[in-house]
């Protein structure tokens, strides 16, 4: 849908309102909801809204991330491989103990 199309005055949502929330759902639609020739709410399709949501924690976890590399503030992963075999050694020994 172009943008042009994705943007109704308030009434036509009071007038249309299950047509307009069926269009929305099936069409996976997002649609900007004027009052008084202002944009005033965003009416999304929830599958698309969890999708956005998704994606920004993504974006989250790369700027975070870039951040920390640029800080130097990180494991090889070499030295990670290295930490995850000591612990999983040591765990197979506490089982070990265990069964003794």
């Amino acid at each position: 849908m172009k943008f042009s199309e994705a943007v109704k005055p308030i009434s036509y949502l009071k007038t249309h309102a299950s047509e307009v929330i069926r269009n929305v759902a099936e069409n996976q639609q997002t649609l900007i909801i004027t009052h008084n020739g202002e944009a005033k709410v965003v009416l999304q399709d929830v599958k698309v809204y969890e999708k956005t949501q998704e994606s920004i924690a993504l974006l989250k976890i790369l700027a975070l991330s870039g951040k920390e590399l640029r800080k130097d503030n990180y494991k090889t992963l070499e030295k990670t491989f290295n930490n995850l075999r000591n612990r999983v050694n040591e765990f197979k020994r506490g089982q070990r103990e265990v069964q003794s």
